[in-house]
């Protein structure tokens, strides 16, 4: 249908167009003249009633000509009179049946514009609703706002009153004494489980109460009278306790190790008199200390005493030197030497008191071995002395540390007030000791028991010992040196005429000296010490000159080749059984040794070519 009343259109402008231009033919010019033409003053001309614009129907002409009806309309050379006219008759056909549509169908168009009337009313009420309905909204928005500006002052004030809750409840808990506590600090053994709970809360609450009355506490004042009269029944009862404990150290044939160990169950009982009694935990401190140094003094006393009992009744005198020759005659009230001053010189196993098993072995019971008719050599006892000794003073100075709660050099100065007088008692026995000895290997061995029992106390952490290991040392190595000096001068000053016949084998001198550098050298590879070797070095050089001088009394040069090989033999011998192979003694006689056997080969090709 818009097809058609587009080309209907489209017809009718062909027509007055070309209805124009044959009026225009037929009517020629006016009667102006010939030459005249009047222009057609058409004004504004209105042909569909509506304003019409040349350029605009040339465009709508144009667009018309397009279409495909029209163009086969005017190949097939259609009348457009005749065609326009067919067209508007179909127009007004097409109108007619429209309006007799419309009127068919009033009544629904009716029904329809009152049902529009009636949502365009619906839709009205709607519109109020929801504007009413924006309305509360805006103002429930406002009111939120309040209450979350409410809220929040609620949740401050919340925080502020549970923050306040929490300090004044500590307060509290801190200051009101409960029943249970009285019960227990005036009723329960200090012994009980429950008393030592109750105790550490007295402690904490007492140490509360006097940290609020810094701050000014007033409630404090309300509590304090209460928290004194428990801390005065804790204190007494915490007394009587600790003192019977100490007094029972004193009872004869007590281990005093057992209520030690017992008392550190209880090591909070002096914490707690060190924090509220000063007082009182010095008395108890004094008086475990006076004990505790009187028990030490008496045992270590009396063990020393016993243990001396069992040492080797044969030992070695300041006449049992290197250089001295067996055969010396002594005065008719001289003692009786030892039957062989060889035994002096020879480590044999006694070199085992060093080594690991036997360091830390069980100590020597004197009353056992005596039972049993054993004897020791001076190593021996002085082992067992201060492994003792060793043990005991660890743990005390562990105890003192832990039960009195100290460090330092405050730990250190507490133990020396128990174990001083014994440290020094000990001290004054082996100087005395060391006056009479003149046991080198003894005293050599000493040194190395001293080395490795400070290096067992620096591994257990017990530095209260240092300074008594460095006296004990500072006592043994004057003594050995001097016992060396004192060989090596006896072996300078041994004339060889003095001692009686000579052959080539070798002379027991060196054969000392040989059992004595190894069992040295032997000893000082497992700590090695410069000072030692150095002593050695010395003893050695006059040695060296002894075979020389013992060789020079022979009168063939062949008995004094053969002398100083034997003796060079057997010594180099016997340091290679006992020392290292690189050590500097095995290397020197290896050198001597190898020198003469170097002159006996030429010796003998030059007297024996042929051999």
């Amino acid at each position: 249908m818009a097809a058609a009343a587009t080309m209907a259109a489209a017809a009718r402008e062909l027509v007055l167009r070309a209805g124009a231009s044959d009026m225009e033919e037929e009517e020629g010019p006016l009667e102006g003249g010939p030459g005249l033409q009047e222009p057609l003053q058409l004004g504004e001309l209105d042909i569909t009633s509506d304003e019409f614009i040349l350029d605009e129907v040339d465009v709508h002409i144009q667009a018309n000509l397009e279409d495909e009806l029209v163009k086969e309309a005017l190949k097939t050379g259609v009348d457009l009179r005749h065609y326009s006219k067919q067209v508007e008759l179909e127009l007004q056909q097409i109108e007619q049946k429209s309006i007799r549509d419309y009127i068919q169908e009033s009544e629904n168009i009716a029904s329809l514009h009152n049902q529009i009337t009636a949502c365009d009313a619906v839709l009205e009420r709607m519109e109020q609703m929801l504007g009413a309905f924006q309305s509360d909204l805006s103002s429930i928005s406002s009111e939120i706002r309040t209450l979350q500006e409410q809220s929040g002052a609620m949740n401050i004030r919340l925080r502020n009153r549970q923050a306040v809750r929490g300090k004044l409840g500590e307060l509290v808990d801190g200051l009101v004494v409960p029943s249970a506590l009285v019960t227990a600090i005036l009723e329960a053994p200090v012994t009980e489980p429950r008393f030592l709970e109750q105790l550490q809360e007295l402690d904490a609450k007492a140490a509360a109460v006097r940290e609020q009355e810094a701050r000014g506490t007033a409630a404090c004042a309300d509590v304090r009278g209460v928290l004194d009269r428990l801390r005065i029944k804790a204190v007494t009862k915490i007394r009587e306790f600790i003192l019977q404990k100490i007094y029972s150290f004193r009872k004869p044939m007590t281990n005093y190790q057992i209520p030690q160990t017992a008392l550190l169950k209880y090591r909070f009982f002096y914490q707690f008199l060190l924090g509220n009694e000063r007082a009182t935990a010095k008395e108890i401190r004094d008086e475990y200390v006076e004990t505790l140094s009187k028990i030490y003094l008496s045992y270590y006393r009396s063990y020393l005493g016993r243990l001396m009992k069992v040492q080797y009744e044969e030992v070695a005198e300041k006449d049992d030197l290197m250089g001295v020759e067996d055969t010396a005659k002594k005065g008719f009230f001289s003692k009786p030497s030892l039957r062989s001053r060889n035994t002096i010189f020879t480590l044999g196993t006694r070199g085992s008191v060093i080594s690991p098993t036997e360091l830390e072995a069980p100590i020597l019971v004197p009353h056992t071995a005596q039972r049993g008719e054993q004897r020791y050599p001076f190593e021996a006892l002085f082992r067992s002395q201060h492994y003792a000794l060793l043990d005991n003073s660890c743990r005390e100075y562990l105890f003192i540390c832990e039960f009195f709660v100290v460090s330092g050099s405050a730990a250190h100065d507490l133990f020396h007030a128990v174990m001083g007088r014994t440290l020094s008692m000990t001290l004054k026995h082996l100087e005395s000791y060391l006056t009479d000895c003149y046991d080198a290997i003894a005293v050599f061995l000493c040194i190395h028991i001293v080395l490795r029992f400070r290096n067992i106390a620096a591994k257990r952490d017990v530095p209260a010992l240092d300074r008594y290991w460095e006296q004990v040392l500072a006592l043994l190595w004057p003594r050995f040196e001097l016992i060396l000096e004192m060989n090596v001068q006896s072996v300078r000053s041994t004339d060889p005429q003095r001692l009686g016949g000579l052959d080539t084998r070798p002379h027991y001198i060196t054969r000392r000296y040989a059992e004595f550098s190894s069992a040295l050298v032997s000893i000082n590879q497992t700590i090695p010490n410069e000072r030692t070797m150095q002593l050695l070095g010395q003893l050695q050089v006059e040695v060296e000159n002894f075979v020389l001088r013992v060789a020079a009394e022979f009168s063939s040069r062949k008995e004094q080749l053969v002398f100083l090989i034997n003796n060079y033999d057997m010594m180099l011998g016997v340091l290679m059984e006992r020392a290292a192979d690189d050590s500097k003694e095995v290397e020197s006689f290896q050198q001597l040794l190898n020198a003469r056997t170097q002159v006996s080969h030429w010796e003998l090709d030059l007297h024996f070519p042929d051999y």
